[in-house]
Formats: structure tokens, sequence, C-alpha cells
């Protein structure tokens, strides 16, 4: 289960019992934001594209959406979503519990600015049924992400 997985990459930084499991699901970011009792907004969805031949993760507020002429500029190419099927063979992990933690090896991770209007955001954690609350300095370091790339429009 990607959420074992999750689980004991925490465990390395002494940090899987700030796993929040859940009764209900939390595989949407509204079913989220219900469990984890917070805005819409504050939970980081983590989505999943190709680009040409690799897969990578950009992780991004709840509100906010893949501006596809900021995507084309900076991944030159347009964005291209990794079909639901394709998720455990190429992130590691399903749809609905899709994080940036835990993940496939040479899956890069992006950091959306649309997270930097906030002190914490509730990421998946490897399941349709899990968070972990993470402050931007956490959420950058334990996702190994590459850089913050400028990407998401409607939240300003």
């Amino acid at each position: 289960m990607a959420i074992e997985r999750v689980r004991e990459y925490f465990r390395g930084f002494g940090l899987e019992d700030r796993i929040i499991e859940f009764e209900s699901s939390s595989e949407t970011v509204e079913l989220a934001a219900a469990a984890v009792g917070c805005e819409p907004k504050r939970i980081a969805k983590t989505m999943a594209f190709m680009v040409g031949e690799q897969p990578i993760l950009v992780v991004m507020a709840g509100d906010a959406r893949i501006a596809n002429p900021k995507f084309k500029a900076e991944f030159a190419t347009k964005p291209k979503m990794i079909a639901p099927p394709e998720l455990p063979g190429l992130i590691g992990h399903e749809m609905g519990g899709v994080c940036p933690f835990g993940i496939r090896e040479g899956v890069a991770v992006y950091l959306d600015e649309s997270l930097s209007r906030f002190a914490t955001v509730f990421p998946a954690a490897g399941s349709g049924n899990s968070a972990i609350e993470l402050n931007l300095a956490e959420l950058e370091k334990y996702s190994n992400s590459v850089k913050w790339v400028d990407i998401g429009k409607d939240w300003e």
C-alpha cells in the first residue's frame, strides 16, 4: 500500500505520527478540506504529468488550476496528465492518494507559487483517506522538490 510507503518515508524523519488517516474519503480537494477542517485552497493537490518520457509532479493550492501557457513556457510542452491506471507504475500512488512523498525514483517534483500564501498546507499521504500538515519549508524539504514554479491560475 502506498500509504505504508509514505509512512515509512516519514519514519526516516521521525514524522510518521503526523500522518492523519480519515474515516471518510479525502480523494478530492473538497473532500480533503472537509476531512481536515480547512478551506479547500489549503489542500496541496498533487498533479501528475508526462514531460516527454519523464513523469513529473506539480503540487499546487486546491483553488489553483494549471495555466496551459505558463506550463508550456516552463516545461517546453503542453500539459499531458498521466492517466489514472498509469499512476501506480509511473508515480507509485493511485488516483486520490498521489503525493510527492514515497514516490518512484526519477520523478521530479515542482511546487507551484499558489501555495506560497499559506503557513501550512495539507498534501495527501499516499491514500484516498490521508493527509499530512506541513509548513512550506517542510513541504519543500520532504518532497525533494526541484524548484518553485509559477504555472497556476485562478487563485490570485
